[in-house]
C-alpha cells in the first residue's frame, strides 16, 4: 500500500492532481483560521472554554464538524461548504418533484448546467439566512439557549455587523465551493466532499492528544475515573466500527441478470450473464445530515419564543436527552426510506432491462421486475438504515455512558465515520484507477511496476 503512495507522485498527471488538491486544501484550512471582524477573540475563546457543554450542543457541534473548527474562532468560513452541501440536496430532491427540472436534467450537459446555476442561487440563500443567525447569535447567544457570555463577544453590536458578516460568511462559503470545483475539475475526487472530510479530520490531532490526557492522568471532563485499558477498548471499538462501516458502504446484493440473444444489423450479437448491484447503504449519509439539518431548528425556534414553557422544551432536543435520540433515529429510518423513494425507481429500470432484452431469471419482463426490484430494495433499505441509526446513536452513547468528550466520541460513528470511509474509499479508488492504467499495481498489491511483456 505504502508503495503505491509512492508510485502515485512518478505518474505526473496524477502528481499534479495530487499537489493541485492539497494546495487548494491549504486554502480552505486558512479560511478556516481567519476570524471575521468585529468579533473579539479573546472573549470567543474564553467562552468557548468556560462553557465545554457547547461541544454537546446539537446545532452547534455540527456546524463545528463541518467547518473543521472555524466555529470557535467565527472565521470567515464559519458555515463551511453545508449551505452548497445542502443547496444540492434540496435541488436533487426537487428535479423529481418539478417537471421543468426533470426536463432540465433529460437535457445532458446544458440542463445540468442551468441545474447547477440555480443551485448556486439557492446557496446564496440559506448562507444568507444562516449568516444571519449566526450573526445574532455572537451578539447574544442565549436567543439560542445558549449561556450568557461573561463579556461581550462582538465589540460593536448593532445591525452593521450583522450586516457585515453575513455578507462575509457568504463569501466565504462561496468560496469553499469555488474551491470545491476547483477539486472536482482538476484534481482527484469530489471537491465537496472532499473539502468536508478534510474538515473533519482537522478536529482528530487534538481529539487524541485529549484522549491520551485522559488515559495518563487517569481521569475523565466529568470527573470519573479512565484507565489506560479503557484506552485501548477505545481503539479496538474504533476500529471495529470503521471495519463495519466500510462493509455497509461496499456491501452490495447482486440481482443476476440474462442477456438475450440481439440481432443488430446483419451480426448477431452473443447473450450473456451479468448482475446488477443494489447497495444495502443506498441512501448513503443523506439521511443522516436530513435529520441533523432539522433537528438544528426546533431548539432555535424555542428558545426565540419567549415563555418558561418553550425554554424548557428545548431540553427535550439535547444530544445526551433520550427524546432527542428516539426522535433522532426514527427520522433517520424514515429519510432514508425517502431518499431511495426519490432516487431508486425499479419501473424505470425495468423498462430499461426490457427494452435491452435483458431480464431477470425466474423474474417475467415488466411489471413482476418491478415488484421484484421494489421489494428486495425495501429489505436492503431496512437492513442499511438500522445499521445508520445504530452508527448515528453510538457516539452520543458514548458520551452519556462512558463519559467520552462528544468531540473524541464523534469520530466513533455518525456523520464524520461514514463521510471519512465514503469519501476515502472513492478518491483511493480513483488513484488506483490511474495506476493500473499505468501499468501499476493498485493499493491491495504490492505496488511494483507491472511488467509489460507477455508470458
Amino acid at each position: 500500500m505504502f508503495s503505491a503512495f509512492t508510485n502515485s507522485f512518478k505518474i505526473k498527471e496524477l502528481r499534479n492532481k495530487i499537489l493541485i488538491v492539497l494546495g487548494i486544501i491549504a486554502l480552505s484550512r486558512l479560511a478556516a483560521n481567519i476570524p471575521c471582524p468585529g468579533v473579539d477573540p479573546a472573549a470567543l475563546k474564553a467562552y468557548f472554554e468556560t462553557n465545554k457543554q457547547l461541544d454537546s450542543a446539537s446545532f452547534m457541534s455540527l456546524f463545528d464538524l463541518f467547518s473543521g473548527g472555524a466555529l470557535g474562532h467565527f472565521a470567515i468560513a464559519t458555515l463551511g461548504i453545508m449551505p452548497y452541501i445542502s443547496a444540492s440536496i434540496i435541488m436533487q430532491l426537487l428535479i423529481p418533484v418539478i417537471p421543468n427540472l426533470e426536463k432540465m436534467a433529460r437535457e445532458g450537459d446544458s440542463g445540468r448546467q442551468k441545474i447547477h446555476q440555480y443551485t448556486r442561487y439557492l446557496t446564496v440563500i440559506i448562507c444568507i439566512v444562516q449568516g444571519a443567525m449566526a450573526a445574532m447569535a455572537m451578539i447574544s447567544p442565549s436567543r439560542l439557549g445558549l449561556p450568557t457570555p461573561t463579556q461581550d463577544l462582538v465589540l460593536h453590536p448593532g445591525p452593521a455587523f450583522v450586516f457585515m458578516t453575513v455578507i462575509i460568511l457568504t463569501c466565504g462559503t462561496m468560496f469553499l465551493m469555488w474551491l470545491g470545483e476547483q477539486i472536482t475539475h482538476y484534481g482527484i475526487g469530489n471537491g465537496a466532499s472532499m473539502i468536508i472530510t478534510v474538515s473533519i479530520i482537522s478536529r482528530m490531532p487534538a481529539s487524541c492528544f485529549h484522549l491520551f490526557d485522559m488515559a495518563a492522568s487517569g481521569q475523565s471532563e466529568s470527573g470519573e475515573k479512565f484507565k489506560p485499558v479503557q484506552l485501548l477498548i477505545l481503539l479496538i471499538i474504533f476500529a471495529l466500527v470503521t471495519a463495519a462501516t466500510i462493509l455497509i458502504t461496499q456491501g452490495q446484493r447482486r440481482i443476476p441478470i440474462q442477456m438475450a440473444k440481439r440481432i443488430v444489423g446483419f451480426n448477431k450479437m452473443k447473450g450473456g450473464t451479468t448482475y446488477m448491484p443494489l447497495k444495502v447503504n443506498f441512501s448513503g449519509v443523506m439521511p443522516i445530515i436530513f435529520a441533523s439539518a432539522i433537528l438544528m431548528f426546533p431548539p432555535m425556534i424555542l428558545a426565540w419564543i419567549p415563555t418558561d414553557l418553550t425554554r424548557s422544551m428545548t431540553t427535550l432536543f439535547n444530544n445526551d436527552s433520550i427524546s432527542y435520540m428516539a426522535i433522532y433515529g426514527f427520522m433517520i429510518l424514515i429519510f432514508s426510506y425517502f431518499w431511495v423513494a426519490n432516487q431508486f425507481n425499479p419501473i424505470q429500470i425495468s423498462e430499461n432491462l426490457k427494452k435491452e432484452g435483458a431480464y431477470i431469471p425466474g423474474i417475467r419482463p415488466g411489471k413482476p421486475t418491478a415488484e421484484f426490484l421494489d421489494h428486495t430494495m425495501t429489505r436492503l433499505t431496512l437492513a442499511g438504515a438500522i445499521f445508520l441509526t445504530a452508527l448515528a446513536l453510538f457516539p452520543t452513547v458514548l458520551y452519556t455512558k462512558m463519559s467520552i468528550p462528544y468531540m473524541i466520541a464523534s469520530f466513533f460513528g455518525g456523520t464524520s465515520l461514514l463521510i471519512i470511509v465514503g469519501v476515502m474509499l472513492d478518491t483511493l479508488s480513483q488513484m488506483e484507477s490511474h495506476l493500473v492504467m499505468r501499468n501499476y499495481d493498485g493499493f491491495l498489491k504490492r505496488g511494483r511496476l507491472r511488467s509489460r511483456r507477455t508470458r
